[in-house]
């Protein structure tokens, strides 16, 4: 009865923390997706709409590989899109408004 016990027990622990490694993962890529987003505000604050570029494609790559709630992904990158275009541009409060739309997408994952 204790050897069964174990095993369930040791089971279950091994099930949990499979399950908790996917979600890590998921949340580690939506964090770095968060992290080059921001950094595209602070170049865009800086004026530098070559660096925010790079910072929006970056975010756009790390998008992809987000699984699970693909309607808030599909909403972020859209908005990623908008501002990479809106950048283009120059024009500066378009450009961080949108990034702060997707930036909030990317937070409610």
């Amino acid at each position: 009865m204790n050897l069964i016990k174990k095993a369930v027990l040791t089971s279950i622990m091994a099930i949990s923390f499979g399950a908790s490694n996917i979600a890590f993962a998921e949340d580690a890529k939506a964090t770095e997706v968060i992290a080059h987003i921001e950094a595209a505000i602070a170049e865009i604050n800086k004026h530098d709409f070559n660096a925010a570029y790079l910072h929006e494609k970056a975010a756009r790559n790390a998008s992809d590989e987000i699984v699970g709630n693909e309607a808030a992904v599909k909403e972020g990158l859209a908005s990623l899109i908008k501002a990479q275009i809106i950048g283009k541009s120059a024009d500066e409060p378009k450009a961080i408004a949108e990034l702060n739309k997707a930036l909030g997408f990317y937070k409610s994952i």
